[in-house]
């Protein structure tokens, strides 16, 4: 890990998980999951940015730019929502930062909140109260796949307990399922893996723990990356049979399902999320 000065500031359109997405507050990830598209640029380690100060008041100068009050969407109906931690594990990571500092910026500015995705259950930021102001996207997949895919990284069952902790503590949660990967016994999987959420999340806190649904996206520069390193669990990801090259909304050349089979791929997904988890909203899914 070493510590930088973040040099630009640019900050990209969302539209899924958030409406934007922040300045790298970090870049690159300590974990080392397979799938994941930060290992085709940082295979290894992690840049953090030393100027907090510039990230924050880039943000702060965009969100007050923005119209207000925000026109109500899938990623909130009060605040203009902006991901922090798009290009690393901003809450695995946070003995790395004045973390406190950052979240009070988001908990305190009238305009916006921000969001992380995380497949770390940090206990240590239960201390602190976010005011449904900092969204936290506990990610999820079955453990039999997860166990190969993202080593290291904590049980889901932890996750998905963690859910009710950090509600009650003032964090806004929902929940995100990617990648969903298409597997030979994926229907079984993911059956057990709605049951778990199902049985563990209070009655009284399901209709606020939403559901995003993010369908993998490999890439062959990784693809090449993981074959060389006898990196396990690619022929999970790397499937040609039922894959094609598609160009991503930035440009890259990325391998996703095959459209028409994606097509029933989401269906049956969300079928069977449905049957499951009524109570689920999915904000969004692709």
């Amino acid at each position: 890990m070493k510590y930088i000065q973040r040099k630009t500031f640019k900050i990209r359109k969302s539209g899924r998980s958030s409406d934007y997405i922040t300045p790298s507050f970090g870049y690159g990830c300590l974990y080392k999951c397979t799938y994941c598209y930060m290992r085709r640029n940082v295979p290894y380690g992690l840049s953090v940015a030393e100027n907090i100060d510039d990230i924050l008041t880039s943000i702060d100068a965009h969100a007050n730019d923005l119209l207000w009050p925000k026109p109500p969407n899938q990623t909130s109906n009060d605040y203009w929502t902006y991901d922090f931690s798009c290009n690393e594990d901003f809450i695995l990571h946070t003995r790395f930062y004045d973390w406190e500092y950052i979240f009070d910026f988001f908990r305190d500015h009238d305009r916006l909140m921000g969001t992380a995705a995380t497949k770390y259950v940090n206990d240590k930021i239960l201390t602190y109260n976010a005011d449904k102001k900092i969204r936290i996207r506990f990610s999820l997949m079955p453990q039999e796949i997860s166990s190969v895919l993202e080593p290291n990284t904590s049980k889901i069952i932890d996750r998905i307990q963690a859910v009710n902790r950090f509600y009650d503590a003032g964090y806004d949660i929902h929940l995100n399922y990617s990648p969903i990967v298409v597997y030979k016994n994926s229907k079984a999987g993911y059956t057990e893996l709605f049951n778990l959420v199902n049985d563990n999340i209070r009655d009284d806190i399901k209709e606020d723990v939403m559901a995003e649904c993010i369908f993998l996206t490999h890439n062959e520069k990784l693809h090449d990356y993981n074959v060389e390193n006898n990196v396990m669990g690619e022929d999970l990801l790397w499937t040609p049979h039922n894959q094609q090259e598609k160009t991503s909304i930035y440009g890259g050349k990325n391998i996703r399902y095959k459209y028409w089979l994606k097509n029933e791929y989401v269906t049956a997904f969300k079928r069977l999320h449905n049957s499951i988890l009524p109570w689920q909203k999915i904000r969004y899914i692709f």
